[in-house]
């Protein structure tokens, strides 16, 4: 066993917090360590959506013990992703850092349906296929996810805003239950779940899975009561519900079975879950102790591989908007050549990653196109920022967006880029590649005599062009000077050179 061959992953949940390393033997992972705490981080969520101090104390502190475990790890080794709590908090971005900072490694806030498909790469990776579609169900802290499918790539993918400590939290106040609050959580849930339900119906499923803490939960408190059960019911959660409502609450209820830890959000979750039984025809579940970490792990092996799902969103996106992909290859080929430029002589983390996102946003810059041809790079901006995109974070959007919006038109629009070196490097790459493709024709620009280069300091950007090349190139010469006019009005210098 090497550390070259140990992988990591973090699993940033409403709930509960996950650390889990594995040994890749060849694509086949043994758990080494694994570390669980329940944070409770979607409690801390006040009217506002705001993270109070104290989740953030507790998050913070778990993530240090986290880092410390990680201590020794290359970044390319571990993945950190981060669910519901982290996509809807109104405070995140001031969390995020700090968070970073005691982890060690970067955070991805990723979206409800890659959760959702990264929760089935783990599923369809762990479980023997059947040859038929199945239905798996995750009930997280803040949110649920609805996946089918039976090959690699599910068909359908959905998420929805309840979960267990959402739920428990909203319905059932300091433990009190009864048969009303619990029929109103499980209405409520119903409704939600309305809203996909003939989707996921005229796809069709065989059989249902369900993954993480409250499916097992609810199957243990089965399985206490009669062994021989290894599967969810619903006249088995009604009968669990009932003692629960006579009781009063899930604590006096005392539920074989049910682990302590689990005591404040089982309820939420049960209702959730029944209402999923209800409204989808659900006759039978069993339960799966694969989850969203193995399916990030699988996805960190393709990427290793090669096999980056990454890849394949940008080939459907391009299909999708009906993107010409011969111009956004020119321009991507063009721009990168400019990025290893300019970024040749500056001292990055993973220069080849954002290579690879110069190279994504080229070739999905005109996939705003398709909406209209006025300020379409605002167009490609927005549906990069806002879009599911499988295999891709929050913040690799958001990296792709900026990309894409500064492609052409007034700089000041993305003038607070400048002090981030190579996002703004991946900027002017791209910019300049767009403006050198104009003509939608493969160009030749004299290798020998051409040269970019970038003073950090002055954020000067120098171009040395043959002199007969801009003369028997006047239109692109001209958008040059144009250019050159548009870096003035944000305080910033470009200059053209005749050699």
């Amino acid at each position: 066993m090497t550390a070259q061959d140990m992988l990591a992953t973090v699993d940033l949940g409403s709930n509960s917090f996950r650390l889990q390393i594995c040994h890749n033997q060849n694509g086949h992972l043994q758990v080494v360590d694994s570390i669980k705490e329940m944070v409770r981080l979607a409690a801390g969520l006040d009217d506002q959506k705001n993270l109070d101090q104290s989740s953030q104390q507790r998050a913070l502190d778990c993530l240090a013990r986290f880092g410390e475990r990680l201590r020794g790890f290359s970044p390319d080794q571990v993945r950190a992703v981060a669910t519901n709590t982290f996509r809807v908090a109104k405070n995140i971005s001031q969390f995020m850092p700090l968070a970073e900072a005691k982890l060690g490694f970067p955070i991805d806030i990723i979206a409800g349906r890659e959760e959702a498909r990264l929760i089935y790469t783990g599923v369809v990776h762990t479980l023997p296929p059947k040859g038929e579609n199945m239905l798996v169900i995750d009930i997280g802290g803040g949110s649920t996810e609805f996946v089918i499918g039976h090959e690699l790539q599910p068909a359908i993918t959905e998420s929805l805003s309840l979960g267990c400590v959402s739920y428990s939290m909203r319905f059932f106040p300091r433990g009190k239950i009864n048969n009303k609050n619990f029929q109103a959580a499980v209405n409520s849930a119903r409704a939600e779940i309305q809203r996909i339900s003939v989707a996921l119906k005229n796809i069709g499923w065989g059989y249902a899975i369900g993954t993480s803490g409250s499916a097992r939960s609810i199957r243990d408190v089965i399985a206490a009561g009669d062994e021989s059960i290894d599967a969810i019911t619903a006249a088995q959660m009604q009968k669990i519900a009932s003692r629960i409502i006579t009781a009063g609450s899930t604590k006096k209820a005392r539920l074989e079975g049910l682990k302590p830890d689990r005591l404040e959000v089982f309820a939420g979750g049960l209702a959730v879950m029944t209402a999923a039984f209800a409204e989808l025809n659900i006759r039978e579940m069993t339960i799966t102790d694969a989850a969203l970490r193995d399916g990030v792990f699988y996805d960190m092996i393709g990427r290793q591989l090669g096999d980056d799902m990454r890849n394949q969103t940008i080939a459907d996106f391009q299909k999708r908007y009906h993107v010409d992909t011969i111009q956004a290859q020119r321009v991507a080929t063009l721009a990168q050549m400019i990025f290893s430029h300019l970024t040749a002589s500056i001292s990055s983390d993973h220069p080849e990653q954002w290579q690879q996102y110069v190279r994504w946003g080229a070739l999905l810059h005109e996939i705003g196109l398709d909406i209209s041809h006025t300020g379409f790079h605002k167009h490609a901006a927005y549906i990069l920022d806002q879009a599911d995109m499988p295999g891709f974070s929050r913040k690799e959007q958001h990296i792709l967006a900026t990309l894409v919006l500064g492609q052409r038109g007034d700089l000041r629009k993305i003038a607070e880029f400048s002090q981030q070196e190579m996002l703004w490097l991946g900027i002017l790459s791209l910019r300049l590649a767009v403006l050198f493709c104009r003509a939608r024709q493969d160009i030749q620009i004299p290798v020998n005599h051409c040269d970019i280069h970038y003073h950090k300091n002055s954020h000067q950007l120098l171009i040395s062009l043959d002199k007969e090349w801009l003369q028997h190139n006047p239109l692109t010469a001209s958008a040059l000077l144009q250019e050159s006019v548009l870096w003035q009005k944000i305080g910033l210098q470009l200059e053209i050179k005749a050699i």
